[in-house]
């Protein structure tokens, strides 16, 4: 060897850096991460799972909050407000043009206007929210052509119900006498005869004189209607020591005695104001059985929701044992296995979840039959996934080393290659919610399941009710539908997020 190359190299180098020191591990100066932690960290990278995982946490919320904070429960149900738009009186008298309870009412001529305006003067609520627009068509009357203008009404639809006739026993006609004086309320209006109006049924918001039976109001010199209002002259009625509407003289009759009862013109809104002690107030409207939107979504939400988990987990549980002792074991254990899953996933859902309604759920109700349709072949995917996930990591160098070392098979199976298939298990987990939310929305959809007995309403039956008035009621449909919607895209893409976040790969990667 030369070493020529080595004479200019210092004497000290050559020298011990530690003589008589101990030389120890210096500890780590950055703090180490967990499996977990690092999985969070990838996935908050992820923008659109992050805003995907923010709307499911305030869906989630809004199912458990809304329930609660609406006035109205999911077994409320009016008769009367079916299929009406949302309504919240304090914002509607901002006159935003939202919340106001607002439909649109084409082709309405001079007499239909002077209707509407005439519930407005007699029950102090005007319907009329304002005219949108006109139309001018030519028709030809009498031979000659002739112009006729029609208007797009917008009206509240809440205060156009205007006066109804009800009947009520004498004691409920006193109690309702009784909560005007104390409120000053008006409920209870002058009755009116239908015969007195000329070629009009008997309609309980024309309380005016008309000329047609058109409805063309009669006025009088001064313009105004003129009421048709009975007294006590022409029919009999109970007695009424309550407040009366203005201009009245003591002339007007409030009621007419049938047969052991009264029967009252009343203004529904006031009515109801009286029987629930609040306004109407519906921020999502009503659906076609009269049912607050806002509650019943949340309750509907609430169910699907829970009942998604449930079934994943269960799912989860019975197909992550099943595959994980298919792709541990392998050879016959497998073949025959398989051969079980091949059977059942060739059994149609939809024909068992029929089946099981027609004659085990009279057995042990709707809800419990109908959760065990979903766990007889829902766990056969998740089996599949991680029997493959196990051929995949059993022959890997970890897990011959943890079996050179005596680990037992449990331990092999569930502690080193179970880990490293969790983030394919938990995506696929995730994605199952989703699919069991849409396949338990279709069921009550389509009527073969139904669980409002057990739950109030869910998802799906309220947009099979929705359905029915879509074309009127576009609001009964659109809540439901929108929210089933955003439930859907947002788990699949948190599912998205989860898979990139626990691949096993990328794991300790920051970029």
């Amino acid at each position: 060897m030369d070493n020529t190359n080595y004479e200019h190299i210092p004497a000290e180098k050559f020298e011990f850096a530690q003589l008589d020191s101990e030389i120890h591990d210096k500890k780590l100066e950055t703090k180490s991460r967990g499996y977990f932690a690092d999985a969070f960290l990838r996935f908050r990278k992820n923008q659109s799972s992050v805003v995907a995982a923010i709307i499911i946490g305030l869906q989630l919320l809004y199912a458990i909050i809304a329930p609660i904070i609406s006035p109205y429960s999911v077994f409320d149900k009016d008769n009367i407000y079916k299929n009406y738009p949302p309504f919240v009186e304090s914002i509607a008298n901002l006159g935003i043009g939202i919340l106001d309870g607002g439909v649109v009412h084409a082709s309405q001529n001079e007499a239909s206007l002077a209707y509407w305006n005439a519930i407005g003067e007699e029950t102090g609520m005007n319907p009329v929210i304002g005219i949108v627009g006109t139309d001018t068509t030519i028709t030809r009357i009498r031979g000659k052509d002739t112009e006729v203008t029609t208007y797009r009404l917008k009206t509240n639809k809440y205060y156009e119900t205007g006066i109804m006739y009800r009947v009520f026993s004498y004691e409920d006609f006193e109690k309702i006498q009784q909560y005007q004086n104390e409120t000053g309320i008006q409920i209870i209006y002058p009755y009116v005869e239908p015969a007195d109006i000329e070629g009009i049924s008997d309609n309980p918001n024309i309380w005016y004189k008309v000329t047609d039976s058109k409805g063309t109001p009669e006025r009088d010199a001064n313009g105004n209607l003129i009421p048709a209002y009975s007294t006590k002259k022409s029919i009999e009625g109970a007695e009424y020591n309550s407040i009366r509407i203005p201009g009245d003289d003591g002339s007007y009759i409030y009621s007419v005695m049938k047969s052991g009862s009264v029967q009252c013109r009343v203004c529904y809104y006031n009515y109801y104001r009286y029987m629930n002690g609040r306004k109407p107030t519906y921020i999502f409207g009503t659906n076609s059985v009269g049912q607050d939107l806002f509650c019943a979504i949340g309750v509907g939400a609430r169910f699907s929701i829970i009942f998604a988990i449930l079934v994943s987990a269960i799912n989860l549980t019975i197909g992550a044992i099943y595959g994980a002792i298919q792709g541990y074991y392998g050879g016959t254990i497998d073949l025959v296995m398989d051969r079980i899953c091949d059977i059942l996933a060739n059994v149609p859902f939809i024909v068992v979840a029929t089946l099981f309604q027609l004659h085990l759920a009279p057995k042990v109700g709707v809800v419990p039959s109908f959760l065990f349709a979903f766990v007889l072949t829902g766990w056969i995917g998740m089996a599949g996934l991680t029997r493959k996930q196990f051929y995949r990591f059993k022959s890997q160098e970890f897990v011959l080393a943890a079996r050179t070392l005596g680990a037992s098979d449990w331990r092999l199976m569930f502690k080193h290659v179970f880990p490293n298939s969790l983030g394919t298990i938990i995506t696929s987990c995730a994605l199952v919610i989703p699919g069991v939310i849409s396949s338990e929305t279709t069921m009550t959809y389509l009527g073969i399941i139904n669980i409002s007995d057990f739950a109030g309403t869910s998802i799906g039956t309220l947009m099979s009710q929705g359905q029915t008035s879509m074309t009127v009621s576009p609001h009964a449909m659109f809540f439901p539908a929108l929210f089933f919607s955003l439930l859907l895209i947002s788990f699949n893409l948190f599912g998205n997020g989860l898979r990139d976040a626990f691949n096993p790969s990328t794991r300790g990667v920051d970029d």
